[in-house]
């Protein structure tokens, strides 16, 4: 009979040593895979740094505008005179990008719904650039008195790229570069075995 009882006893014995290990492995592999998750998805954000300059929108612009200038001097018969009138054709190209900042995503993965969040910052304009080295300046209207301050050239396409930079703006430019963010960010996260993905910006 003690026999029996010791056999028992220590059966039970091993099969509670037995099911607190498979618990604890068990616990410990679902925490791995948890650790993994969150490890994946700090890598996964390095690697979005990277590929930024994908999601980039590109517009490239020209245009031609006509400047003028004049220098009134006084003449007893003609009262302010435009003796020195000169007129510039100007013509100018360059590109508008719009982006958003990779590096400020944020990410939460919920380990209950398997849904990973992801946070990005709106789209914005990035650079309004004007190529000067393929800009030309063509002289419609002068004479040897009549000189064109560079500035003025300058301050006018300054003008100029600022309201075509609004225009496209208000025709969805903006909304355009967040579209394009969005697609690389579900193809990326899909890529790295993300199936529910949510994206918001903010």
């Amino acid at each position: 009979m003690k026999k029996l009882k010791v056999f028992l006893v220590s059966m039970l014995s091993i099969w509670s040593i037995g099911t607190v290990g498979f618990l604890m492995l068990n616990k410990t592999e679902i925490f791995a895979i948890q650790t993994n998750k969150s490890s994946e998805a700090a890598l996964t954000q390095e690697k979005l740094v990277e590929l930024s300059e994908l999601a980039t929108l590109k517009y490239e612009y020209s245009n031609v505008i006509i400047s003028r200038t004049d220098r009134s001097i006084s003449v007893p018969v003609f009262p302010d005179f435009n003796f020195a009138e000169a007129i510039r054709l100007i013509e100018y190209s360059g590109y508008l990008k719009a982006g958003t900042d990779f590096s400020k995503v944020q990410q939460t993965y919920d380990e209950v719904s398997e849904i990973l969040l992801v946070k990005v910052p709106k789209s914005y304009i990035l650079d309004n650039v004007v190529e000067t080295e393929k800009m030309t300046v063509e002289d419609v209207k002068g004479n040897i008195f009549s000189d064109y301050p560079t500035q003025i050239i300058i301050d006018e396409i300054n003008a100029d790229k600022k309201q075509l930079e609004e225009e496209k703006i208000s025709q969805g430019f903006l909304d355009e570069a967040d579209k394009r963010a969005e697609l690389l960010l579900h193809s990326h996260y899909s890529s790295n075995g993300y199936e529910d993905i949510k994206i918001e910006f903010y």
